[in-house]
């Protein structure tokens, strides 16, 4: 389990702010946002998550059936707040076996979103097909938003990007067929305005997909 900051963009160490920089640095990114330490899935480190955010904490809500949360990472420290989210959750897949889908709000160059979906960032917007109609829609906080594929990820997996609230939104689905989810018109919750049914959140284990 990570236990440390790390880069946002390719999991390698960074250095804290000090006497030379003011800022996190990582030595093939520069500045970066650091991706703090991945914790086990529970409310209570989801609070934390929720607490410090500054961009949304997307969550399906309520959660398909036989679904659970998995886990949560964001990135930014103390000072600047958490400046991107990744929430995990895992489940039976629509054609049976096991699914996950993993939902990413970030500001634009922050590259977590990115990293987990596989492909090279920081942003989606040169790899994202929007010369075509959207190939999903999801409803976020009550509205309602498109997502386009998103190519050259790994065969494992299928990516959608967007726009909600202003930033970017990315749900990355493992495995591919399990991406029949999106096309449900999923609903999404920012979990910080989310309330105390947030507390009888279901949790299962940790998704390794979040240390990658």
């Amino acid at each position: 389990m990570r236990g440390e900051p790390s880069c946002p963009k390719c999991g390698g160490r960074v250095r804290a702010p000090g006497l030379f920089a003011d800022s996190w640095q990582c030595d093939l990114h520069g500045t970066v946002h650091p991706l703090q330490a991945v914790v086990p899935p529970s409310v209570e480190g989801l609070g934390v998550v929720v607490h410090r955010a500054q961009v949304p904490v997307w969550m399906p809500w309520p959660l398909p059936v036989g679904w659970l949360f998995s886990g949560v990472a964001n990135a930014g420290d103390d000072r600047s707040g958490g400046r991107a989210t990744a929430v995990a959750c895992s489940g039976p897949g629509p054609f049976g076996g096991p699914g996950e889908l993993m939902l990413i709000a970030e500001e634009l160059g922050v590259g977590l979103g990115a990293r987990y979906a596989g492909i090279d960032g920081p942003d989606p917007g040169p790899t994202m097909c929007v010369d075509k109609p959207p190939h999903a829609k999801v409803l976020a906080a009550g509205r309602p938003t498109a997502l386009w594929h998103v190519d050259g990820a790994p065969d494992d997996r299928v990516v959608f990007a967007g726009e909600a609230r202003g930033l970017w939104l990315w749900a990355i689905v493992w495995p591919e067929e399990t991406g029949l989810l999106m096309y449900d018109e999923l609903v999404l919750t920012d979990l910080r305005d989310a309330g105390a049914e947030v507390d009888l959140l279901p949790c299962g284990a940790l998704t390794p997909r979040l240390l990658a």
